[in-house]
């Protein structure tokens, strides 16, 4: 697998450059000590994989993703920990914390693997295999160090984030690492519904639908939160909110 290493500290960068030696499946083709450089680099040969800073002279790791015209792989590798759950927005592969280990390494090349792997399966057959829940259902969540047991009818959306959703409830949100089409093929379809690629909706939050200035429509969340919603899609929505 074709990788750059994207780091500002020479000695980090060399560091973590020597200890991928030991890993034959993973070919370091350049490596940048800034975002602007990186990005000469990420469009020039187009890796699959990043080892990225977050904190840079220039600007940020995530900075740097934003401005991709595609989504690599990414190992995280900074000192701060705060950032662990912003990294999920992205094609996360893992998040490093230095000093990085060569077993810590180890482990996150195994989950490489292993999501390179779920992606040449495809889709995950569980969702198919289980039921449709229902709204009374309970699932488990994790933030960090907070659980929660949140049922369906509590959920207001879910937002698909990469290889990850974010699913949001009361004045919370958690993280969990399932494909948006995966989590659609479990949830009741008479309650929730599929408002554009990025966002599944519960109907009972839908607070209103008016339609945008531009093409299109708004959908407000009971939560506040505004959402677009395409002509054709608002058409359908209104009649499933209607007599």
């Amino acid at each position: 697998m074709k990788a750059i290493v994207i780091e500002d500290s020479r000695l980090a960068r060399q560091g973590l450059i020597r200890m991928l030696k030991g890993f034959p499946e993973i070919e370091v083709m350049a490596e940048a000590e800034n975002p602007a450089r990186a990005l000469v680099l990420i469009e020039q040969l187009q890796p699959e994989l990043l080892f990225l800073d977050i904190h840079m002279p220039g600007g940020s790791g995530f900075d740097l993703l934003n401005q991709l015209a595609y989504s690599p792989k990414v190992i995280f590798t900074t000192a701060f920990s705060e950032y662990a759950i912003k990294s999920f927005e992205h094609h996360t592969i893992d998040y490093l914390l230095k000093p990085i280990s060569f077993k810590r390494l180890e482990t996150a090349l195994e989950k490489l693997q292993d999501n390179g792997d779920e992606l040449k399966q495809g889709l995950t057959l569980e969702p198919q295999a289980k039921p449709a829940m229902k709204m009374s259902d309970k699932i488990f969540l994790k933030d960090n160090e907070q659980c929660y047991l949140v049922s369906l009818a509590e959920i207001h959306y879910f937002e698909s984030c990469k290889n990850y959703a974010r699913i949001f409830f009361e004045q919370k949100n958690a993280f969990i690492k399932k494909s948006l089409s995966a989590i659609e093929a479990r949830l009741p379809g008479q309650y929730f519904f599929r408002i554009n690629r990025q966002y599944i909706v519960n109907l009972n939050a839908v607070k209103a639908i008016e339609e945008a200035i531009s093409e299109g429509y708004l959908i407000t969340m009971s939560d506040g939160k505004v959402l677009d919603i395409s002509r054709r899609n608002a058409s359908l929505l209104k009649e499933r909110l209607s007599f």
